[in-house]
């Protein structure tokens, strides 16, 4: 089984700073790191690989110090390192970044073997758009499986794959068919240790490094600025909120009686909140029924 991982390397958001003109987010001398909800899909992929045999592909979309990045996935177990970078990638959007992985990622499937699984963290940090997922999904036509809590099952031979999803009334069991795209949510496992042996691995390994030309886009332009149709007006902190925390209850008061004191409170000021409750506890029950 073929795996490919798709990684970004954003800034650390404790340090993130913003162009004044430009009002994209400026990377230079801001220390960088693994957007932390790819690593869940790392790991998903690299456990895989361990049930399942195989090897695991890691892509990134970047400037050249995004190699970092790359060398500190294959520290955990990740076979290689493709790191696509050219001039006429530097301002994607969602949509040109999706369309220059896309092809990559058809790029790769050349070199080393049809992908059977793409995996994606369900957004970045920076962006927080969860887009660029369901975007590659939609350019190489792959089934596509979003906000995925758990891998139950995978059959190489009858081409399926069994998840579970996590929804807003609840958890969905869905299947598909192979290739497909995997998005995966935080807390769904736990990146594991680096051994010493891949370690060693990493830091001599040869990346991987594509320009536009070389992974076979077609069209730069398509990608960076010129392919990104998205408009940043303004950027801005949130306005702090003037109200101020009120106690409710009084000393002494249960853990019990507590809870039902804020409840009590929250639908004084909010009466519609109860109805809406009482409804959608109705239609659950009749659904169950």
């Amino acid at each position: 089984m073929h795996i490919v991982v798709c990684i970004k390397q954003v800034p650390d958001s404790a340090q993130i700073r913003v162009h004044p003109v430009t009002n994209t987010i400026m990377r230079q001398g801001v220390p960088t790191i693994i957007n932390p909800y790819d690593l869940f899909a790392l790991e998903e992929a690299l456990r895989l690989c361990d049930r399942l045999g195989g090897e695991v592909t890691v892509l990134t979309m970047g400037p050249p110090m995004a190699e970092d990045s790359l060398r500190k996935a294959l520290t955990f177990g990740a076979e290689r390192g493709v790191l696509l970078t050219d001039r006429f990638f530097a301002g994607s959007d969602t949509l040109a970044t999706s369309y220059a992985l896309s092809c990559a990622i058809k790029k790769i499937g050349e070199a080393w073997g049809p992908v059977s699984v793409v995996f994606a963290g369900k957004q970045t940090i920076d962006g927080d758009t969860a887009q660029v997922g369901p975007g590659i999904a939609t350019r190489l036509q792959l089934n596509q499986l979003t906000y995925v809590a758990k891998i139950n099952e995978i059959d190489e031979e009858a081409g399926t794959v069994e998840v579970e999803r996590r929804a807003e009334g609840g958890v969905q069991v869905l299947s598909t068919r192979l290739p497909v795209l995997v998005t995966m949510l935080e807390g769904c496992n736990e990146m594991r240790r680096g051994s010493l042996t891949h370690a060693l691995r990493a830091a001599s390994a040869d990346i991987t490094v594509w320009n536009a030309e070389a992974a076979g886009v077609p069209d730069v332009g398509s990608c960076g600025l010129r392919g990104s149709p998205t408009v940043v007006k303004r950027v801005f902190a949130p306005t702090p909120r003037a109200e101020k925390a009120e106690e409710i209850g009084r000393a002494g008061m249960s853990h019990e009686e507590l809870a039902e004191a804020a409840i009590d409170e929250l639908f004084a000021r909010h009466p519609t909140i109860e109805a809406d409750l009482r409804d959608f506890a109705a239609t659950s029950q009749e659904e169950w029924r």
